[in-house]
């Protein structure tokens, strides 16, 4: 917390606005439009519940298809199958580990071959970092299929000096207690199309009609924010420009103590983006470094440190067992090589600079045990040879 959500929350005490809607959620909605330059924004219970409402504005439904992300949380692909809808899952691409233009073609060239293209391609910004998006917009545009943009991980990072989010026809941030700022649980859907927003909070407050008894012409959630966590937000979005520094910080830290040791990479930042840099990620080779992603994994949980694999995609859950995707290219599975190759550092915001020493010299002093059990070995062989 950065100490002034105290204030808010007060404020909503003090008024008696403790039920879901107040004062701090229609002044949370506004900061969040002016700080990423949409028109309008709708406070949700959490991203989960923006992305199934963008959806539902999008009228996809049963027998649906839809393009998303395989690299990424599940949340981004769940709301497809509340609506009944087909997922259909897009590999990543080396240069930001986001959505593949070059593997989003080939699906829609196929999906348009056989006359049913998709009702909307969900896009994730991974860990922060934008994905490609004037490819991506490009392609969509001449599909004429809206974007859903999923950056849920990626809120004060910026593509080609826009704010991450405000790309697509919907735009959804999180405020799940591990992203960059927090409500606790909560989310945030964006749009420049005010009619659809309007729509938004009236299927979000259970889709009550206009009328002076309860009554209902349509399905709808229970997804608004609490006037009291909005307020926890309005704090915390305060500090955000404090949150990305703390993080890029972090990042900085780990890249100039461990890029140049053997089999070693960092998650690249796009040329004309900035990243939020919300998790520190790498990958190990482990021909180069001598040890695996497992054998870092397990190493840095004995000394009381957690790691863990970057996301594991969505066409390998067992959930989405025999869902249609396509990859990078014919001989390169971009995803998959990240999940079997990456790794996640400790990357929070109040992280201490001990304890991110302490991270390093864990990893250091295991690769150099690696290294020196390697020399000793090829010494012994070349003795007997």
């Amino acid at each position: 917390m950065s100490g002034n959500e105290i204030k808010y929350i007060k404020e909503a005490f003090d008024t008696n606005w403790i039920a879901p809607l107040g004062p701090n959620v229609d002044a949370f909605e506004k900061e969040i439009a002016n700080y990423v330059g949409a028109n309008e924004a709708v406070a949700v219970s959490s991203g989960t519940a923006a992305i199934h409402l963008a959806l539902s504005l999008l009228d996809v439904k049963k027998g649906d298809g839809v393009f998303c992300s395989s690299l990424t949380f599940i949340a981004s692909a769940n709301p497809i199958i509340y609506q009944g809808a087909e997922p259909v899952f897009i590999d990543s691409e080396p240069e930001t580990w986001n959505m593949s233009p070059l593997a989003l073609e080939k699906a829609f060239k196929e999906a348009s071959n056989v006359g049913k293209l998709p009702k909307a391609v969900i896009v994730v910004n991974l860990y922060g970092q934008s994905a490609k998006m004037d490819e991506i917009v490009s392609i969509c545009n001449h599909y004429d299929v809206p974007i859903i943009e999923d950056a849920a991980e990626s809120l004060g990072s910026t593509y080609k000096g826009k704010a991450s989010g405000i790309f697509g026809k919907f735009g959804i941030y999180s405020f799940n207690g591990n992203k960059i700022i927090t409500t606790s649980g909560g989310g945030m859907l964006v749009s420049n199309d005010i009619a659809a927003l309007k729509k938004a909070r009236f299927l979000a407050t259970q889709a009550r009609d206009p009328a002076p008894h309860y009554q209902h012409s349509y399905i709808g959630f229970n997804y608004r924010m609490s006037n009291i966590l909005a307020g926890v937000g309005r704090a915390q979005l305060e500090v955000l420009p404090e949150r990305v520094e703390a993080r890029r910080n972090v990042f900085n830290q780990y890249y100039h103590e461990l890029a140049h040791l053997p089999g070693i990479q960092f998650m690249p930042e796009l040329e004309n983006t900035f990243s939020n840099r919300w998790l520190t990620a790498i990958t190990v080779n482990e021909e180069e470094a001598g040890v695996s992603v497992g054998d870092l994994i397990k190493n840095l949980a004995e000394e009381n440190i957690e790691a863990r694999p970057v996301w594991k995609p969505l066409h390998l859950q067992p959930v989405f067992k025999g869902v249609k995707y396509f990859q990078h290219s014919e001989n390169e599975n971009i995803s998959e090589c990240l999940f079997y190759n990456g790794l996640c550092l400790p990357s929070g915001s109040n992280m201490t600079e001990e304890d991110q020493i302490r991270i390093i010299n864990s990893i250091k002093k295991m690769l150099a045990k690696v290294n020196r059990m390697n020399i000793r070995i090829n010494t012994e062989e070349n003795l007997r040879r």
